[in-house]
């Protein structure tokens, strides 16, 4: 029977400092990692060890393993310590050895948080795009069709209506540009248009074509986990264990998308939050964020407003969920995600910006303090 093994963060820093003495840093972010859980499944999807490791006896434990798991172990191993290289888009440069905002900007009717808002009026999405921009988001999030459960599909027509137009202003304002959408024609002509990114909830599953488009471009690429099929993505799935299956889920669609021709550079990767997941699932799911590190792609977190907040607030409706997707933002943050895809850019961004001076070694001397 074919075994799997994962490495999985569980002793996080915000320096470098740990009781081991050694400590590993985290997908080239500012977040280290002292302690890890080395966990063993079987194919059928049952968990058969469990051994806890620290930084420094990493090399030798990787090295005793049979050699069914060893290959796996190292690869892992070098994905969690792995320093992402920046994207360009256009004259921007993103870096990753910080969080950067996203700013999302839905070109909709119907999306839950604020459908209809910057629809009719360019002008407006214009401004708002603008402000986002001011207050610190690295890039836009561009989408013209609403991904929440129940939604209405989009005639493909109507979505490049809504967004060709969005994307030719921001590009004029310098901005760089990430397009939320499924269809390869969209991707075609927003990234004509000035976009840069594409960001496929579907992760380029909802049409053989995406593919081959997104490797020809060149741009990078976002590939969301979703258990649904790709024209049904929040249908829910019969999971063994929601963290390792979602690790596996988008191992095998990285996979997919390196064997089409998309480097691997230019791939980034989103759990998915929210979609076709329970709270509990959920939940999980984020206090296990550290561990797709070990996949070694750029991590992005969209979580924003989402239900599972509503959930844990008494239901507080969408646009009263600020506190909750801010708290979210710097549980992410302190698991190492590189992009945090928000509404609010900034209050965000000045969480961000907090969060980085606490870490920050040229304004706090850690090694004065105690381990």
């Amino acid at each position: 029977m074919t075994r799997k093994l994962y490495i999985r963060p569980i002793a996080l820093a915000d320096s470098p400092q740990s009781e081991e003495g050694e400590a590993v840093r985290l997908g080239g972010a500012m977040v280290w990692a002292s302690r890890f859980a080395l966990i063993v499944r079987e194919e059928d999807g049952k968990v058969v060890s469990r051994e806890r490791v620290s930084a420094a006896q990493m090399p030798t434990v990787l090295a005793a393993l049979p050699a069914d798991l060893g290959a796996m172990a190292e690869t892992q191993w070098a994905g969690l310590r792995k320093v992402h290289a920046p994207i360009q888009c256009g004259a921007r440069t993103i870096r990753f050895e910080q969080p950067q905002v996203m700013g999302i900007l839905n070109m909709t009717p119907d999306s839950f948080s604020d459908g209809g808002k910057f629809l009719d009026d360019l002008e407006i999405a214009a401004a708002h795009a603008a402000a986002m921009l001011e207050a610190g988001a690295a890039i836009i999030d561009l989408g013209g069709e609403s991904t929440r459960p129940g939604a209405a599909a989009v005639w493909e027509g109507d979505e490049l209506k809504r967004v060709v137009p969005m994307v030719e202003r921001l590009a004029a304002m310098g901005a760089a540009i990430s397009v939320d959408t499924r269809r390869p024609a969209v991707m075609e002509a927003t990234l004509a248009a000035g976009a840069h990114i594409i960001n496929d909830v579907s992760a380029l599953r909802y049409d053989p074509r995406s593919l081959e488009l997104a490797a020809g471009s060149g741009a990078p690429v976002v590939l969301m986990h979703a258990p649904g099929k790709a024209d049904d993505l929040h249908s829910s799935a019969d999971f063994d264990d929601v963290v390792l299956d979602v690790f596996d889920w988008l191992e095998a669609r990285r996979d997919a998308c390196l064997a089409a021709g998309i480097a691997r550079e230019r791939i980034i990767l989103d759990p998915g939050f929210g979609f076709g997941l329970s709270l509990a699932q959920n939940l999980a799911l984020f206090n296990a964020l550290p561990l797709f590190h070990a996949l070694g792609q750029p991590l992005l977190v969209g979580v924003s407003r989402k239900r599972m907040i509503g959930a844990l607030s008494n239901e507080a409706p969408a646009h009263q969920r600020l506190g909750g997707s801010v708290a979210l933002a710097v549980k992410a943050m302190d698991a190492g995600a590189h992009f945090l895809r928000v509404h609010d850019v900034s209050d965000t961004v000045q969480a961000v910006r907090v969060w980085r001076g606490l870490r920050d070694a040229a304004l706090t001397d850690f090694s004065q303090l105690p381990i």
